[in-house]
């Protein structure tokens, strides 16, 4: 390339670059000023020679449609399928998990990460909450990302659902309730929050991040095995219910073995270990099962149709022990 037509072509480049750049630089803004909305530990990625969008995507995601989602985090134009140039830093964005602490609520957790408490209907759908029942303590929640789109000429809130989400209907009412937007039509440069809950690093992505920071990344380990910990609780129920109490123990035992469990979980297990050990004739540990249990649930009551006098009266021993204020210690006398 002669030096000429060097000098036509670098301005070009460097316009595309910088519009690149800027549409980045617009985006750190825009987390500064909302720094509970994104989270601020991202994961950069350069691009190397050969390297596309999609398998840029194949890498961190597994899935090279999410090409989409690299494009509107850092601000790249959707138009033409453009190329990226090498040496690029893109940000690479992710889902995140939260343990849920004592006393947090859906619409605290939502104004957290999302700005806006009425928006918590996102993160009760994730994790198939319930609105009118605050999230269990201890609990692993997946947090959707939040992902920023800047509207085009022309764009429709359908085109971004398809764009993020695949065909159909629902994912249109949840952007239009998550944005409070009525019309389909969208004006060019306005700002619509995708929330995407499927946005999960690959295990290449997260060995990435691992040497770009240091430090681990979660892959919603915890929340997995609370999820199989909560399949296996019928079983246990069952035991019980079918006079299996030793079986029933056992379980149970396992099940409290886990440090994954949620603030329900315990209850239910101890509970039922509570019943179990009664049956067995070991009242002093079902004493103190019932106790745990209570610890955990101060108001906590047994169905007194379904449970048996035995049992009931053990765990109303339980309450009285809880109960009871702690005995004041005893002055020793100096000896003269």
């Amino acid at each position: 390339m002669s030096r000429k037509t060097h000098s036509r072509a670098a301005p070009g480049l460097m316009r595309r670059v910088a519009a690149i750049t800027l549409g980045v630089l617009g985006i750190l803004v825009w987390d500064a000023q909302n720094p509970d909305v994104i989270r601020a530990d991202g994961l950069s990625h350069v691009v190397m020679p050969g390297e596309t969008l999609a398998s840029i995507a194949q890498l961190y995601y597994g899935e090279p449609r999410r090409e989409s989602v690299i494009v509107a985090e850092n601000g790249l134009s959707s138009q033409g399928g453009q190329a990226i140039v090498t040496g690029l830093r893109l940000r690479i964005p992710w889902v995140s998990y939260h343990r849920v602490r004592a006393g947090e609520t859906w619409a605290e957790l939502a104004s957290r990460f999302y700005g806006d408490r009425r928006r918590l209907f996102a993160l009760v759908e994730a994790n198939r909450g319930n609105a009118a029942v605050q999230p269990d303590e201890g609990a692993e929640l997946l947090i959707p990302y939040p992902l920023r789109h800047v509207a085009t000429q022309n764009d429709t809130l359908t085109r971004v659902a398809r764009l993020y989400y695949g065909p159909g209907t629902g994912p249109i009412k949840l952007l239009r309730r998550f944005n409070r937007i009525r019309a389909n039509r969208l004006s060019r440069g306005q700002i619509v929050l995708v929330p995407i809950s499927e946005l999960v690093l690959s295990e290449e992505g997260r060995r990435a991040f691992e040497k770009q920071t240091g430090r681990a990344t979660s892959a919603g380990e915890t929340r997995t095995l609370q999820s199989r910990i909560s399949d296996k609780l019928p079983a246990l129920l069952g035991h019980v219910e079918r006079g299996q109490f030793t079986d029933a123990v056992a379980l149970g035992n396992r099940l409290l073995g886990s440090r994954a469990l949620t603030g329900n979980q315990v209850v239910t297990i101890q509970k039922v270990l509570g019943t179990a050990y009664v049956a067995l004739g070991r009242e002093d540990l079902a004493l103190k099962s019932f106790r745990a249990a209570l610890e955990r649930q101060p108001d906590l009551e047994l169905d007194s149709v379904r449970t048996s006098p035995t049992v009931m009266r053990v765990f109303m021993r339980a309450q009285k022990q809880r109960n009871r204020p702690p005995a004041k210690p005893i002055k020793k006398q100096a000896v003269r």
